[in-house]
């Protein structure tokens, strides 16, 4: 992706039929405009604090939108959410995460570490599609964030 774009949505996902399925999904919502993605917690967090692979990116010209899955190698999910809401310059947005777990301890650390949704992954891809174009028509279209 460009980096001169800017980023509407941060797509963290490490197993690839999910991954196409969400961008497949975002695409029928007409929401893939803009999206990066990250394959693990360390790519996604050098992305949203400009190091790394992504250096020269300003950190200020962050994602509208991060949707963000748990089970990540290298980095947990847990782990990023806890990153980005501890930091003054990232903890106003919005993450979401969608995962497949649906242990209750998941969802409550998520809660704790400031998520604003927890969404389990439906299982086909009609029901994952609706949730996925739900989702980003709230989030997108018609949440109010704060100005950064």
């Amino acid at each position: 992706m460009n980096e001169t774009k800017e980023v509407e949505i941060l797509l963290v996902e490490d197993n690839e039929d999910d991954l196409h399925m969400t961008l497949r999904a975002l695409r029928k919502a007409n929401l893939a405009n803009h999206i990066q993605v990250a394959h693990d917690g360390a790519e996604a967090l050098d992305f949203i604090f400009a190091q790394g692979t992504h250096v020269g990116r300003r950190v200020e010209n962050r994602p509208k939108l991060i949707l963000l899955d748990l089970k990540l190698p290298k980095i947990d999910g847990l782990e990023v959410l806890k990153r980005v809401k501890s930091d003054p310059r990232t903890k106003t947005i919005p993450v979401v995460i969608l995962t497949s777990s649906k242990e209750q301890k998941d969802v409550i650390e998520s809660y704790k570490l400031g998520t604003n949704s927890y969404i389990v992954k439906p299982v086909n891809f009609e029901g994952f599609a609706a949730a996925v174009q739900d989702l980003g028509m709230y989030w997108m279209l018609l949440n109010q964030p704060p100005n950064p």
